[in-house]
């Protein structure tokens, strides 16, 4: 993940829980210290996260339709899964990760 992508995936993050977020937010879910987190977050934003950060990133960008959910998390177009309930059930899937992403904010 580059720093552009990264400051888009912000972007992309914050319309899927509808409301702007943060350098200090991006850096909160990615478990900086509060002191020197967002200024570190603000540099990733530059040259790029770490892998370990990226990995998480990716996991949470599921969040926002623009991203797909990641093939070891889509158990959504399997045969014992009707073709008719795929849709909602991967968009349940994504409000539960939004749903994740509120409460490591709080």
């Amino acid at each position: 993940m580059t720093g552009p992508e990264l400051k888009k995936l912000r972007e992309h993050l914050g319309e899927a829980l509808g409301r702007k977020l943060t350098v200090a937010d991006m850096a909160k879910l990615c478990g900086l210290p509060a002191a020197d987190g967002a200024e570190k977050f603000r540099r990733w934003e530059v040259t790029g996260p770490t892998a370990k950060v990226a990995a998480l990133l990716r996991v949470l960008a599921m969040a926002s339709e623009q991203y797909p959910i990641l093939e070891k998390f889509d158990v959504f177009d399997r045969h014992d899964v009707p073709v008719g309930d795929r849709a909602a059930r991967r968009e349940a899937f994504r409000e539960q990760i939004r749903d994740d992403v509120r409460k490591r904010l709080d």
